[in-house]
Parts: structure tokens; sequence; C-alpha cells
């Protein structure tokens, strides 16, 4: 008979057994990371060696691998990438990979959420790409994805494992998208922040564009005294070297010194910075 929700056996009442929460063999993971104006989302989980044989014994050579454990890794973007190579639309998944001795296969699977690879379809893959696995000195105990050698638009996606490393690099549209941006806000009527000024400058220095635009908007942006002059003129001071101009750039480098000293001290890195271009 059951009285207010408890059973009772033999005259004894049974008590439902208490909950154990055992640890994951493989546990989730959430990887994310933003490449210039695009976030990257990676959910995988994370097995481990445990003493196995993996590539080529746990993982086999030649077949379709999950590239974890569980479900199959999702992979997000929120812009349009070059998977290495391969143009891919803005979206989420599946991260499949085929690994070999000397070559592997890696595989964006529109089906994003799928457990393991049991139904994997390839009728269901946006790309495939190769990619060339690197033997590393040292042991990887737990499956990672890692993304690195971040850039405003690339950055290289590491799968790594055991001895073993597979680099894929990923690709973003940055300048085609920002530069009418920057040009319409330092257009528009009105005094420019010096914050505003140094970041326009900043992008056109490092990717190729008009310095003498950038220098002008430098020259905007510290006649309003602000406070982070030494960076604006640390800046300058390496345009108008990379121009040719020697004696500009010293003296914007000697002047940015001393405006660092005085605001963040001798142990500031821009007296370093402004060290080196001087003496070079």
């Amino acid at each position: 008979a059951a009285v207010s929700g408890l059973v009772f056996t033999h005259g004894l009442c049974a008590q439902p057994a208490p909950r154990v929460e055992f640890p994951a063999a493989s546990p989730a993971c959430t990887l994310k990371q933003r490449v210039g104006l695009t976030d990257i989302e990676v959910v995988y989980s994370r097995p481990g060696v445990k003493g196995r044989e993996i590539f080529g014994g746990l993982v086999p050579y030649g077949a379709v691998w999950r590239t974890g454990a569980n479900q199959a890794t999702r992979i997000s973007f929120s812009t349009p990438v070059k998977f290495n190579g391969a143009d891919v639309p803005a979206g989420t998944y599946a991260l499949f990979t085929i690994p070999g001795e000397n070559e592997w296969t890696i595989i964006l699977n529109k089906t994003a959420s799928q457990w393991g690879a049991f139904r994997y379809d390839p009728k269901e893959d946006l790309v495939r790409v190769k990619a060339t696995p690197m033997t590393i000195a040292e042991h990887v105990e737990t499956f990672t994805i890692e993304i690195d050698d971040v850039r405003d638009e690339s950055a290289t996606l590491y799968l790594l494992w055991d001895k073993t490393l597979v680099p894929v690099k990923l690709e973003m549209e940055l300048t085609g998208k920002l530069l009418p941006q920057i040009q319409a806000a330092m257009a528009a009527p009105g005094k420019k922040p010096a914050g505003l000024c140094f970041q326009a400058a900043t992008f056109y220095y490092n990717h190729g564009q008009d310095l003498k635009q950038a220098l002008a908007w430098l020259d905007e942006g510290l006649a309003q005294k602000p406070m982070i002059a030494y960076e604006l003129l640390h800046l300058k001071a390496e345009i108008l070297a990379k121009q040719g101009d020697k004696a500009g750039a010293i003296a914007a480098a000697k002047e940015s010194k001393d405006l660092a000293i005085k605001a963040e001290g001798p142990s500031s890195s821009f007296v370093k910075m402004n060290d080196d271009l001087i003496s070079g």
C-alpha cells in the first residue's frame, strides 16, 4: 500500500535510494572566442587518453569521428568565414573529422545536433577540407580544441590529443565591412573623441590603409590633449617611421615617452616601446 507517497513492504517504508552524481567520463566544454567581429563557439566533450592508443586505435584511421565524445562537436560562427579556404556561411554546424596518418579530412555538417557519428549523413556535409596532422613532443591527456593565433581577420582552430595536433585556418572578412563605418563616423560633423581618432588611425595603420589620413586623425585627437596622448603619439611615431620620416618619428617617440612616464611611471610599457623605436 502507498501512504503519503511512501511505499510499505512487509511493514517497512521503502525509501528512495539517495541520488549519486558521478563525474563524467568525458566532461563537456564550451569554448568561446571573438576574432575581429566574429564570435566563434565550440561545444564538445573531452575524452582522456587513459593509457589507450588513440589515433589508429581507439579512433580508427579512415573512419568518421565525432571529434570528441558523446554528442558530435558543434561549432558556430556569427559571420561568414573561410574554413581552411572553404566558404562557410554564418551558422551552427557539427564538426566531424576523418583522421589519417598523413592527412585528415575536416567536415562541417549541416545537422548540428546529433549523437556521435551514428547517424552521420554525408549528404548533409556543407564542406570538407584537408588538414595535415603534426606530431608534438608534449603528451595531451585530454582531448582539446583551441582557437589561437588570433588576429583581426584570422585565427587557427587546433585539435589536440595524445601527441597529435591538427591545425585548421579560419579567416574572416573585416576590412571591407569596417572601412565604410570608420569613414562615415570620421566624416560626421562635430569633434571626434580622441579614442575614436586613435582607433580609426590604428585600424588604418594595421590594415594598410591611407597613412596620411591616419596621421590627420591622430593630430585631431592630440589637439584635444587627451589623457592617452602618449598612445596617440607612439602610433604617430610608428607611422612616421614607416613613411621614412626618421626625425619626425624620433621626436614623436620622445614626447610619447615623457608623457607615458608622467601618466604611468618609468615602468610603463610605452617607455620601452618608444626607446626601441628611437634606437631603431
